[in-house]
């Protein structure tokens, strides 16, 4: 006989509690703070917490010191990004026992890692008791303590479950019990907010409907949540996913709040070898006095850059940014001008071995092909070495925390100088396809060392002229920085020397008029024409339409989930 229907709790008592290791975790400082955002799902084949304790091994050898858990608390249904919270208090049980959970931040804590939680509290679902208690109409009840009977969004686009009041005393009081269980029963070290645009009842119609436009009683409830998340911890991190305009975004910077910087467009432009500016992911040139901009190039929410390299990549001559070990080169171009820059940064998971598997790949919160493969492909395991020893510099070497910079972001060619104590950094990178030349000038005389070819130069000029191949890069610096591990710059001129290989694609029929045919899934296709120019033909994976190109042969080059390459020639008649 059934008792109850819906969800139940089942309740185990006499419970042994977790006993932990490390008490006393104190973060470091924001300004040396390296996050890694990582999905449990997609991060290991078992999905679970056990599985990350078993990695962090190469997190703490990449550099990180704070691991950013997308949702954990108990969403609806277990394969989920998370961002459909249902139950507030407990850790999902899809990822594993809740004492697995708390093993997971002691391990964190015992290699200096801080671990933030990724928490929704824009919004819930159905399957919430808060919004089953008072529900009728198909939406929450005008009587509901806690959430307003409609978004104050008129964007459907930014519509999510049923919507919290955040001017409800009632809900107040409940944001602050789920922050404060989480960083006392689990000691977490702090949050990261997804969607604050939305805590407030102001409504947002089609002249900003994205909530971007300032918000005064926005601020002031996101600051009251910020002070009392203080108020039980003085050291929590309190990140917020806000991305409105600058105004507001600086006065809660002010506040002691830190807020994501999305500079994937330009990162990936930068990277592709296309016009590109940089200088927005820079917290000064957003006129803030405290580095509390956590700028990224990509986050669960966007496109993958290698991706969009193998995609959309520029070319010229013998230089094509698509070619796989080009595309990992200017990675590690885009990470010089990235991590090594003052204030946090945060890298999305496998971001360091340049992963290129789409965000849309089956559909976007699906679950992703999981490549730890790519750790052992030499010109992949370079960008996580490269990114190992600029994370290794930023929190190393105080020079690289320095409030005295200057940065030239925007052009080919792109410089920035770090003052610290007498010592100075200085960063040129050629962001272009074609070789440039440039002048750095240097701020004094004497001994300079040249990070990434481990060389020191007597300087006497202070104007020194530099030609630069295509995604070339130089770190010179007054002081000798070490390597934490071995690593050598990728020479593009040596690509023939790495015996880079392409196994067979068997394309049919040949010739063909309209369409051909391959029997491999391949996420990137690319046809060329016998000069070497890339066509703009689009392809399912699995075939392709040629019916609109001239007669002649043409070169087919693809790309499978695993990495690898493929190639066959292609006659249209």
């Amino acid at each position: 006989i059934a008792h109850t229907n819906g969800m139940a709790s089942v309740l185990t008592t006499a419970q042994v509690p977790y006993s932990w290791e490390v008490t006393d975790f104190e973060p470091v400082n924001k300004e040396k703070l390296v996050i890694y955002e990582l999905l449990i799902r997609d991060f290991d084949e078992r999905h679970s917490y056990q599985a990350v304790i078993e990695r962090l091994d190469y997190l703490e050898s990449l550099g990180v010191n704070a691991l950013q858990l997308m949702p954990v608390n108990e969403f609806e249904g277990n394969s989920s990004w998370g961002y459909n919270p249902s139950f507030y208090f407990a850790p999902d049980k899809y990822y594993g026992p809740k004492n697995d959970l708390k093993k997971l931040i002691d391990e964190c804590h015992k290699r200096g890692i801080a671990v933030i939680l990724d928490m929704v509290l824009n919004h819930s679902y159905s399957q919430s008791p808060l919004v089953q208690m008072y529900f009728e109409n198909g939406k929450p009840a005008s009587n509901n303590p806690w959430y307003n009977v409609n978004h104050n969004f008129t964007n459907v686009d930014a519509l999510w479950g049923y919507d919290f009041d955040h001017e409800s005393l009632h809900t107040q009081e409940l944001v602050d019990s789920i922050n404060s269980y989480w960083m006392t029963e689990y000691k977490v070290d702090g949050f990261r907010f997804d969607f604050t645009k939305g805590f407030s009842n102001n409504i947002k119609g089609s002249s900003d409907p994205w909530g971007s436009l300032y918000d005064a009683d926005r601020v002031r409830l996101l600051k009251r949540m910020a002070n009392e998340v203080w108020e039980r911890n003085p050291d929590a991190l309190v990140i917020f996913e806000h991305l409105a305009e600058n105004s507001e975004e600086k006065v809660l910077a002010q506040h002691g709040i830190f807020l994501w910087a999305n500079m994937q467009y330009d990162y990936k432009e930068a990277a592709m070898g296309y016009n590109s500016n940089l200088n927005w992911g820079i917290y000064k040139n957003r006129g803030w006095s405290e580095p509390q901009l956590v700028t990224y190039m990509e986050s669960h929410d966007e496109e993958r850059i290698m991706h969009e390299i193998f995609q959309y990549g520029n070319s010229s001559g013998d230089y094509d940014t698509r070619n796989p070990i080009i595309a990992a080169h200017r990675i590690g171009l885009n990470s010089l001008f990235f991590l090594p820059l003052p204030g946090p940064k945060m890298i999305w998971q496998f971001g360091e071995l340049g992963y290129d598997v789409s965000i849309n790949y089956d559909c976007r919160v699906c679950e992703k092909p999981i490549l730890w493969e790519y750790y052992d492909e030499w010109q992949r395991k370079n960008i996580y070495d490269i990114m190992s020893n600029l994370n290794f510099l930023k929190t190393t070497y105080d020079i690289f925390s320095t409030d005295d910079f200057v940065v030239w972001l925007s052009g080919d060619v792109k410089q920035y100088r770090l003052t610290h104590e007498g010592e100075f950094v200085v960063a040129v990178g050629n962001f272009d396809v074609d070789t440039r030349s440039t002048t750095v000038n240097l701020p004094m005389e004497g001994t300079w060392y040249e990070y990434f070819e481990r060389i020191s130069m007597d300087v006497s000029d202070l104007s020194m002229s530099l030609t630069l191949e295509p995604g070339e890069y130089k770190l010179f610096s007054t002081q000798e920085f070490d390597w934490k591990v071995d690593m050598s710059p990728v020479n593009t001129d040596d690509i023939d020397a790495k015996n880079i290989s392409f196994l067979t694609l068997d394309v049919f029929p040949l010739p063909s008029n309209d369409r051909i045919k391959w029997e491999v899934d391949l996420n990137t296709v690319q046809l060329f024409d016998l000069k070497g120019n890339l066509l703009n033909i689009q392809s399912d994976g699995r075939s392709m339409d040629i019916s609109t190109l001239p007669g002649g042969m043409y070169v087919l080059l693809g790309m499978d989930d695993k990495g690898n390459l493929y190639s066959s020639r292609v006659i249209k008649e």
